[in-house]
């Protein structure tokens, strides 16, 4: 039978957790990353902000916790396959524009435990789908995956988190046109 002193305080804890990742996503939905404070959050969930680093450890774990991300990915059977590469390359780009959590997310993922989890969560359960639909090999499926995610995490990381002149100064189109190819050899491409 289980102590009800302890299934109390895990309750409790539940609770609490709860309230801090609720605070959070509103906190950060309403300031962003870098605006967003442990403090401030955890004023807004009612508690210490210990509380915040006891159970997070950090902003960036955190944040890692807190964030919902739906990267929306297109449904790549209806496409011509030629067309796949470019397809993904321009949803991602909007992706990016439009949803600063994408990039707070990618800083976080490149410097925090929590984050890259994150990231490794989402490259599972959203990406590697997307991927299985244009392979010409299922065991190929995870490396072709992998390396897709080079090419746009490595433009994201240039041209949002960086911010390289020579990455910003590109146009959505010349980006496509550079990044399409390559992102359609390697999910639709013979083995090499």
């Amino acid at each position: 039978m289980p102590d009800s002193k302890h299934t109390a305080l895990s309750r409790r804890s539940d609770t609490t957790r709860a309230a801090i990742l609720h605070a959070a996503r509103e906190r950060f939905a309403a300031d962003g990353y870098e605006r967003a404070t442990i403090r401030t959050i955890a004023r807004d969930a009612g508690i210490d902000p210990s509380m915040v680093m006891r159970y997070y450890g950090s902003k960036e774990g955190l944040f890692a916790a807190a964030v919902a991300v739906d990267l929306k990915l297109p449904d790549l059977g209806p496409l011509p396959r030629d067309e796949i590469g470019s397809a993904l390359v321009t949803h991602f780009l909007a992706m990016w524009e439009e949803n600063e959590v994408l990039t707070a997310l990618l800083r976080v993922g490149a410097t925090n435990q929590a984050g890259a989890e994150r990231m490794q969560g989402i490259f599972q359960e959203q990406l590697l789908p997307v991927a299985r639909q244009a392979c010409p090999d299922p065991e190929q499926v995870p490396v072709r995956a992998a390396l897709t995610a080079t090419q746009l995490l490595g433009m994201a990381l240039t041209r949002y988190v960086l911010r390289l002149p020579p990455a910003v100064a590109l146009s959505r189109q010349e980006i496509v046109a550079w990044l399409a190819p390559t992102v359609q050899r390697y999910l639709t491409a013979p083995n090499p």
